[in-house]
């Protein structure tokens, strides 16, 4: 294990601790112990109440890495769901749902990753250079005056600042030259100021399904309850891939065969979208007012052409090029860090299994759906798929989630 670390209580490891500009990188196996100072919190104090029904205690399976998995293991992993299936028989609609819940967060957690987390006394730009460095799109914030996790720093915040305080090429944004994340936050939150929602290693998948949809968050951080460590950040895209590994070797319910349109999955009114010629500025003004995570490029004819997410948003800050966001979509999606193949998109023909095969094999958040002549017509979010697949089987309704957090 390694930390490189800047922070004032820094952790205590048995390897090297080189300082750093109040940020520190975790490379991490799983299987090690992190230790931190005495000072450190036992328990962040920070973690939601998962949902009331718990599943029931499970024989424990060998931890696995995704990224190191072979056939022969995912038997083992499906041990628990046949002890289940032999003292209690359910119908297969909800097969994923026992699954999610037969299984815990340490399961899905890679045998070893990179966490970057950031202190808040870090200034902001230099934290979103990093970012972009470490080819993360997101970070756990530390303060050290609690000793413990605070909240996140996303491309959202990135996003929020060029919105709130860009005035024109000619005016240097002060606000993120300047500002440290405590400063950022403090004036952005006020008084709005929410615990981090987090999950410990030991709490279901199906726990982190219901807290990453409940709470509308794309990210969520898996910390240690007796180290206050964070191990690692699950997201929609990590879960999904995690299920379609086991996919093969479960009955395949009969929704799998049903279409976008049969299941009513999807966004299809008031779909946010933008032209090519759209300035970048009011692009980030349709993110922060509209909340979402990506904005179809749609040319005059109504056909989907591109699409501009927040995640193209950080390469302003690769290309140190924020200070203009009055140039088009077009021109600031010429500089794209990563090859892009092209807008997925599929039709509301198209059956559940075959979306869900598509968006993991793709690796994207969304699917656009478009008709016969390729213009827009909604949006299949991996939100929305991950509703369909285990939260409306265990009859949590998406409104009924989006009532609760209301």
């Amino acid at each position: 294990m390694e930390y490189t670390s800047g922070i004032s209580s820094s952790p205590t490891t048995p390897t090297q601790v080189t300082k750093q500009t109040s940020a520190f990188i975790l490379e991490a196996s799983r299987n090690d112990t992190v230790h931190r100072s005495s000072s450190s919190p036992l328990d962040t104090g920070q973690h939601h109440s998962p949902p009331a029904t718990k599943p029931p205690p499970c024989p424990c399976s060998a931890p696995i890495s995704t990224s190191h998995m072979v056939h022969g293991f995912s038997e083992d992993m499906l041990e628990k769901l046949d002890l289940e299936d032999e003292a209690v028989e359910q119908s297969e609609s909800d097969i994923y749902m026992r699954f999610m819940k037969s299984h815990k967060c340490y399961d899905i957690v890679p045998t070893s990753s990179k966490l970057v987390v950031f202190d808040t006394t870090l200034q902001v730009k230099k934290a979103f250079f990093a970012l972009v460095a470490n080819g993360v799109r997101a970070a756990p914030l530390w303060e050290t005056k609690k000793q413990s996790f605070v909240g996140m720093l996303t491309i959202t915040d990135f996003i929020n600042i060029l919105h709130r305080y860009y005035k024109s090429p000619m005016v240097q944004i002060y606000e993120l030259e300047e500002h440290k994340i405590e400063t950022w936050r403090e004036l952005y939150l006020q008084e709005t100021f929410k615990p981090l929602v987090n999950i410990f290693p030991d709490a279901s998948i199906f726990d982190a399904v219901y807290s990453l949809i409940k709470n509308k968050i794309h990210r969520l951080p898996v910390i240690d309850p007796v180290s206050g460590n964070a191990l690692y950040i699950l997201t929609h895209k990590r879960i999904l891939k995690f299920l379609q590994l086991f996919v093969c070797e479960m009955p395949k319910p009969a929704f799998m065969k049903q279409t976008l349109e049969e299941l009513s999955i999807g966004t299809y009114s008031n779909i946010a979208f933008i032209h090519p010629d759209t300035p970048i500025i009011k692009a980030l003004s349709i993110f922060v007012e509209r909340r979402v995570s990506a904005l179809p490029v749609v040319d005059e004819s109504g056909k989907v052409v591109d699409i501009y997410s927040k995640f193209d948003v950080i390469n302003l800050a690769a290309e140190k090029t924020y200070n203009n966001l009055d140039i088009s979509v077009t021109q600031a999606l010429m500089h794209r860090s990563q090859y892009f193949e092209g807008v997925m998109k599929c039709n509301r023909l198209e059956t559940l299994e075959t979306i869900v095969d598509r968006i993991v094999k793709a690796e994207v958040h969304r699917l656009v759906v478009v008709d016969e002549n390729g213009s827009i017509v909604g949006i299949v979010s991996l939100s929305d798929i991950l509703q369909a697949l285990v939260l409306n089987p265990a009859g949590m309704t998406r409104k009924e989630s989006e009532a609760e957090t209301e």
